[in-house]
């Protein structure tokens, strides 16, 4: 199926959209192959590893690494909402996606990016009870606690990028169906539209993601401006206690600031491949660093896992 032929038929309805954010050399595309493959892999058992040490060791079963499991869980299906499709695309002669596939793209790349987004505000949360109210950290984050912040971090998530994908899915294409990116992902989509109401369809698009990110964020910020405060004013022992909060510091960071310069920062009409870029740190390499950056930075997982290699050893020299 050419491009021409996928711009014909009702367009206001499009069956089909063209993804033109690949480079079309043969060898750029082996080389984007090769690459997407290596994050991936590393994403997946990256992530996996974190989960399976917080499973099987004892001592990381604690609130932090229970949040902590949970954010690897939605790193892995984060990346997997669009590197597989990536992945497929970069050797792919029709780079296409159905309209329904595009739709469902976006529910899940919202719904898992807005879950992370909460689920690290209340780990940031859990971090500021750990430190400025130690003796009463026990009762406010007992496991009861636990699972209701991670459920409420699933369940807004979901309810707003329903919400999100629907207003996305009404609106009208009628000269175009191909989208100048390398995913589905509402602010090209809007380019893409013909529609009437397109300033006010993005304004409510907006709207409910910044109200997730935003809220999330200052959360965040409150939090560690509890902790800076608590540290400054207590001494020694709080800044051993920040310590275990360097880790989650980077990858805020890193997740809301690549986050915040895609959507909020304009960029000119020329700017394809910084798009493309940002688009990649925030949806690929977020994820693949996350598992890094708590590996190397935190002491009790690499104790978890110098202990798992150290099993492995004995039983492998045990045969």
């Amino acid at each position: 199926m050419s491009p021409k032929s996928l711009q014909q038929g009702n367009l206001s309805s499009p069956t089909m959209f063209l993804l033109l954010g690949f480079s079309s050399t043969y060898r750029a595309q082996v080389t984007l192959c090769l690459c997407f493959s290596l994050i991936y892999l590393v994403t997946v058992l990256g992530n996996l590893l974190i989960v399976t040490l917080i499973w099987l060791d004892a001592h990381l079963h604690s609130p932090m690494y229970f949040f902590l499991g949970h954010l690897s869980f939605l790193d892995i299906c984060y990346s997997s909402v669009t590197l597989p499709k990536i992945l497929g695309d970069s050797l792919s002669p029709q780079k296409t996606i159905s309209f329904v596939g595009c739709i469902t793209q976006i529910y899940f790349f919202l719904c898992f990016g807005g879950s992370e987004c909460i689920l690290l505000a209340a780990m940031a949360y859990d971090r500021y009870l750990a430190i400025c109210q130690p003796l009463r950290y026990p009762a406010l984050m007992s496991k009861k606690m636990c699972h209701c912040l991670v459920a409420i971090s699933w369940l807004s998530g979901s309810f707003s990028s329903l919400i999100q994908a629907f207003l996305t899915a009404c609106l009208p294409f009628c000269g175009s169906n191909m989208i100048d990116h390398l995913f589905c992902e509402i602010p090209f989509l809007l380019k893409a539209s013909c529609s009437p109401n397109a300033l006010l369809n993005k304004a409510a698009l907006y709207a409910l993601a910044g109200t997730i990110a935003m809220g999330s964020f200052l959360l965040t910020l409150v939090s560690y401006a509890h902790i800076i405060r608590a540290v400054l004013q207590k001494g020694t022992g709080t800044q051993r206690a920040f310590a275990t909060c360097t880790s989650h510091l980077t990858v805020v960071t890193l997740f809301f600031g690549t986050g915040a310069i895609a959507y909020l920062v304009p960029h000119s009409s020329g700017s394809k491949e910084i798009d493309e870029v940002l688009a990649l740190l925030y949806a690929v390499v977020t994820p693949m660093l996350n598992p890094i950056i708590y590996s190397l930075r935190n002491s009790e997982v690499k104790g978890a896992i110098g202990k798992a290699l150290h099993r492995e050893v004995l039983r492998m020299s045990t045969k």
